[in-house]
C-alpha cells in the first residue's frame, strides 16, 4: 500500500475526475476500480448462482456428529454399537390416560395405535423398539414345573375384563413398573431406537422425517377431537431436542429480522445517509447470501447452533463496512468525486481492514481445536463467511460506492463534526473523561480496579461448570414443551431416559464365564453406590433370577451359581430370549447405569468410579471399555469440552498476539492491546457462573468469538495513538486525537455488534438467548475496556513512542487530522 506519512497524508482533492490519473495506486486498487463494471457484474451473478442454491439448504442435525469422533470412550461405543441396540440414539415416548389408567380398553386400543404407527416411522431400529405391545418384553415366573413365561400383552387381547386382568398380572410378573409402565398406572412408554443416520440421511436432514411423523402422531391422538381417549403424548430424546429447536428456528428468524432493524437504525444514526447506510447493510446480507449458499452448494446442513453464524456474519459485516462508507464520507465532504474518494478509501483501508478481518476469522478458526464434527462445521461455516466479508466490505462496497457515492449534506456534516473535535472544542464531557486516564492518578485507578474485577472474576470462575447444570434440556427453556414432558416422565417413572453403560469385552462365547459375571455384577454394586444413580441392571442380573427360578424360587439361591453348566443354561435361555443384556456372539454385555439426571457433577461421579474400576479390573481376557448411552456420549464430550476450552483460548490468544505483533511492531503494544481482553475473558467465565451457563458445545464458541472480534478495538485506537506518538505528540495528545478520530467509530461498532446479537436473549431456545446474553457483554466490555484500560496501560508501558526523526520506514503511517480523518480508521 502507499506509505502515508506526516502532514503529506492529505490526499489530493480531485473534484474533477479528469484530474485524476487512474493509473495511480498499486496493482489490486488499478485491477479492481480500473475494471468496476466487471467487478460488479461478476459479484451479481455469484450471488445469483449462490441465491439459487438455497434449495437444497436444510435444517438438520445428526446424532454422530454431535460426538467427539476421536475420544477413546466414542471410538469403544461406535465399534460395538451393532451390538448396542437402544443404548444409543433413542426416543422415549409415553402415552398417559388423563382420565382414567392404563387398563382401560378404549386408551389400550389407542395406545396400540400409536404403537403401530410409531413403529413404521422412517429411522426406526424396530427390532428393539419396546413397549408392553411389543412382543420382546416378557414376563417370567417360577413354578413347581420350572419356568413358565410369556409376551406381557397376551396374544389374543380383545379388550375385555378377562383380558385386561391377565395383562395387568403379566405387567406385575414382568417386573415393568417404574421402567415401561409408570408408578401410578397412568401411562405407558414406547422405548424408540433410532437406526445410525447415513451420510445421505444426514444431508436431507437427519430426524425431519421422524421428527415430522411424530409431530403428526400427535396431532392425530392428543388432546380434544383427536381420536380415541384423547390421550396426552409425552417424548424425550436427542431426536426430539432436536427437532423442538428446528421448529423454534422459524421464530429465531424473525430475530434476525429484528437485529437487522436495529444495526440500520444505528447506523444510519451515525451516517444520517440513507443510500450509503442501505448499500451497507446490503453488501452485509450479499456476504449472507453468499456464505449460505456455498454452504447448500457443498451439501451441508444448517443444525441448531451453526444457525446462529449468520448473524454474526451480518453484525461483522455491517461494523466493518461503516468504516469503508465513513472514509468515502470524509473525502466527498472535502470536495472529491465520489470515485476518487472511493480509491482514497481503498487505497488506505484495505490492508487494515484485512487484517481486523483476519482477526475475527482466527476467533471462529481455533473452533477447529474441537473434535466435534458439528463444532468444526459451525466453524468453517462462519470463516468461510468472514471470507466473503473480504469480498463484499473491502472490494464491493468501495466500489458502489464509487458510484453511488453519499449525500453531500451528511459528508459535510460529518467533516465539520470532526474537524471540531479535532480542534478540542466538542469532544464532549465523555472524551474528556476517558481522555483523564492517560494521567497517572486515574491510570493507577483504573488499572488498580481492571486488577481487582480480574481477581474477583478469576476465583468464580473457577466454578464454571462443563456440561449441563440442569434437568433436562438447558438448551431449551424451562417452560418448553421438551422440558415439561421430560419433568412428567421423570416424577412418574422409576427410572430416566439418561443411561450410562460400560461394555465389558471378552473373546467369543466367554462372557458367560462366571468370573466374567462376578466383575461385572461387581461392578453394577460399584455404580449403584454413587449418588445419582437411580438402579443398575446387568447380565448377572438375569442370570440370578433365572438361578433362583431353576431351585424353586428359594431367595438364598439369588446368586451366580457356581456351577459352568447352570450358567450356560441360563445364558442360552437368555440369548432365545433375544436379551439386551448381551450380545449373540456372548462377546460382550452391557452394565447398565441409570441416572437421576445428566447435570455435569453426576456425570463426573459416575465416569470416575467406573474409570478406576476398569483400571483395576482390566485383564487380557477382559475389558471394561468407557461408555456408551446417553448419558456415557454426553460424559465423553463433556471432557472434550473441557480439554478443548484451554487449547482453544491458547490457539486464540496465540493468533490475537501474532496480529497485534505485525501490526505494532512493538511488544509493549500488544500487552496494552492484550490485556484488556484477557480480563473479558476472565469476567465471562465468571458471568456464566453467576447465570448458571455450564461450558459445553452450544456455549464454548462464545470466549473465543468475544477474544478474536474484541480485538479489533485495540486496532482501532493504539494504531492512531501509536502513529500520532511517532510524530512526536504526547501520549494525552495522541490518544486524545485518536479517540476524537475513532472514538465514535469504536462505540459505533461496540453497539452495533451487541445490538446485532441483544435480542437472540428473548429468543425460545435458551442456548441461543444465553449465547446472546454473553456476547453482547464481551462486546460491549471489550469496548469500554479499550477505551479505558488502553490509555492507563500506556501510561506506564508506551509513555514515549518517538518522533518522526526516528521512527522507521516500517512503522505504521502517520496521519494526519484535517488532512485525511477517514485514515485513521486504521484497522477497521
Amino acid at each position: 500500500m502507499e506509505a502515508v506519512t506526516g502532514n503529506a497524508a492529505q490526499m489530493p482533492v480531485t473534484a474533477n475526475l479528469a484530474d485524476f490519473d487512474p493509473g495511480s495506486g498499486n496493482r489490486l486498487e488499478r485491477l479492481i476500480f480500473n475494471h468496476r463494471a466487471w467487478v460488479m457484474l461478476a459479484c451479481l451473478m455469484l450471488s445469483a448462482v449462490l441465491a439459487l442454491q438455497f434449495r437444497g439448504l436444510m435444517l438438520g442435525a445428526s446424532f454422530e456428529r454431535m460426538l467427539p469422533q476421536s475420544h477413546p470412550y466414542i471410538q469403544n461405543y461406535l465399534k460395538n454399537r451393532a451390538e448396542l441396540r437402544g443404548l444409543g440414539d433413542s426416543v422415549r415416548i409415553v402415552v398417559e390416560n388423563p382420565s382414567g389408567d392404563l387398563f382401560d380398553k378404549g386408551f389400550l386400543e389407542q395406545f396400540a395405535k400409536i404403537n403401530d404407527e410409531v413403529f413404521l416411522l422412517p429411522g426406526v431400529d424396530r427390532a428393539w423398539m419396546k413397549s408392553i405391545w411389543t412382543p420382546v418384553v416378557r414376563w417370567t415366573e417360577v413354578t413347581e414345573e420350572g419356568f413358565v413365561g410369556g409376551p406381557v400383552m397376551p396374544a389374543r387381547f380383545d379388550g375385555t375384563p378377562k383380558a385386561i386382568d391377565e395383562l395387568r398380572l403379566n405387567i406385575g410378573r414382568a417386573g415393568v413398573v417404574g421402567s415401561l409402565v409408570a408408578d401410578d398406572f397412568r401411562s405407558g412408554t414406547i422405548v424408540v431406537p433410532l437406526l445410525p443416520q447415513s451420510a445421505e440421511s444426514a444431508q436431507k436432514g437427519g430426524y425431519k422425517e421422524f421428527w415430522d411423523g411424530l409431530k403428526r402422531i400427535r396431532s392425530e391422538h392428543e388432546g380434544p377431537g383427536s381420536t380415541g381417549t384423547g390421550a396426552r403424548i409425552y417424548v424425550t430424546g436427542f431426536a426430539a431436542l432436536v427437532g423442538t429447536l428446528i421448529d423454534g428456528l422459524n421464530k429465531v428468524m424473525w430475530f434476525f429480522v429484528a437485529a437487522a432493524l436495529v444495526v440500520a437504525a444505528i447506523l444510519l444514526s451515525f451516517t444520517r445517509c440513507i443510500r450509503s447506510t442501505a448499500l451497507v447493510l446490503t453488501c452485509s446480507l450479499i456476504a449472507v447470501v453468499w456464505q449460505l449458499g456455498v454452504i447448500a452448494l457443498f451439501g451441508q446442513v444448517l443444525d441448531p447452533f451453526s444457525i446462529l453464524v449468520p448473524f454474526l456474519v451480518f453484525a461483522i459485516g455491517v461494523s466493518h463496512g461503516a468504516q469503508k462508507m465513513n472514509g468515502v464520507m470524509q473525502d466527498i465532504g472535502r470536495g472529491t468525486h465520489r470515485l476518487v474518494a472511493a480509491r482514497y478509501t481503498f487505497r488506505r483501508l484495505f490492508l487494515p481492514g484485512l487484517t481486523a478481518l483476519l482477526a475475527d476469522a482466527v476467533g471462529f478458526a481455533v473452533l477447529m481445536v474441537i473434535d466435534i464434527p458439528a463444532i468444526r462445521d459451525l466453524a468453517l461455516g462462519a470463516s468461510l463467511g468472514v471470507g466473503m466479508l473480504i469480498l463484499t466490505n473491502l472490494i464491493l462496497l468501495p466500489v458502489l460506492l464509487s458510484y453511488v457515492g453519499v449525500s453531500q449534506t451528511a459528508a459535510l456534516r460529518s467533516l465539520r463534526e470532526d474537524a471540531a473535535e479535532v480542534d478540542g472544542r466538542r469532544l464532549g464531557r465523555l472524551w474528556i473523561a476517558i481522555e483523564k486516564f492517560t494521567q497517572l492518578r486515574f491510570a493507577a485507578v483504573a488499572i488498580s480496579g481492571a486488577l481487582v474485577m480480574g481477581v474477583v472474576g478469576l476465583v468464580v470462575s473457577r466454578d464454571v461448570q462443563i456440561g449441563d447444570l440442569e434437568a433436562g434440556a438447558p438448551e431449551l427453556r424451562a417452560d418448553s414443551r421438551y422440558n415439561r414432558d421430560n419433568a412428567y416422565i421423570t416424577s412418574h417413572y422409576g427410572v430416566s431416559s439418561d443411561v450410562f453403560a460400560v461394555m465389558v469385552k471378552t473373546a467369543p462365547d466367554q462372557c458367560s464365564t462366571r468370573e466374567t459375571l462376578i466383575e461385572a455384577d461387581r461392578l453394577s454394586w460399584a455404580l449403584a453406590q454413587v449418588p445419582g444413580v437411580q438402579r443398575t441392571v446387568s447380565l448377572a442380573d438375569t442370570v440370578r433370577s433365572y438361578v433362583v427360578g431353576s431351585f424353586e424360587g428359594n431367595p438364598k439361591w439369588m446368586t451366580v451359581d457356581v456351577d459352568q453348566r447352570i450358567l450356560d443354561t441360563q445364558i442360552s435361555n437368555a440369548l432365545n430370549w433375544s436379551s439386551e443384556y448381551l450380545n449373540s456372539a456372548c462377546s460382550m454385555l452391557p452394565v447398565l447405569a441409570y441416572l437421576s439426571d445428566h447435570k455435569a457433577e453426576t456425570l463426573n461421579r459416575v465416569t470416575e468410579v467406573a474409570r478406576q474400576f476398569a483400571a483395576e479390573h482390566d485383564t487380557q481376557g477382559r475389558q471394561f471399555l468407557l461408555a456408551a448411552g446417553n448419558a456415557g456420549v454426553e460424559a465423553a464430550t463433556n471432557i472434550v469440552v473441557r480439554d478443548a476450552n484451554a487449547r482453544m483460548l491458547l490457539y486464540v490468544y496465540a493468533a490475537v498476539i501474532l496480529l497485534c505483533a505485525v501490526t505494532f511492531r512493538t511488544w509493549r503494544a500488544v500487552v496494552v492491546a492484550v490485556l484488556p481482553l484477557v480480563l473479558t475473558s476472565v469476567l465471562a467465565e465468571a458471568l456464566m457462573v453467576k447465570l448458571g451457563i455450564g461450558l459445553k458445545v452450544a456455549t464454548l464458541p462464545v470466549v473465543a468469538l468475544g477474544v478474536g472480534i474484541g480485538v479489533d478495538y485495540a486496532l482501532y485506537l493504539l494504531s492512531i495513538q501509536l502513529a500520532q506518538q511517532r510524530e512526536g505528540l504526547t501520549l494525552l495528545e495522541a490518544y486524545r486525537r485518536a479517540i476524537a478520530f475513532t472514538g465514535k467509530v469504536v462505540g459505533l461498532v461496540g453497539i452495533t455488534l451487541a445490538a446485532g446479537v441483544v435480542t437472540w436473549a428473548w429468543s425460545p431456545i435458551k442456548f441461543q438467548a444465553d449465547m446472546g446474553i454473553m456476547l453482547t457483554f464481551m462486546f460491549l466490555w471489550n469496548m469500554i475496556g479499550a477505551l479505558i484500560l488502553i490509555p492507563a496501560l500506556s501510561h506506564f508501558l508506551l509513555p514515549r513512542v518517538g518522533s518522526s526523526s526516528k521512527a522507521r520506514a516500517s512503522d505504521p503511517p502517520v496521519l494526519e487530522a484535517r488532512a485525511c480523518p477517514a485514515a485513521t480508521e486504521a484497522m477497521s
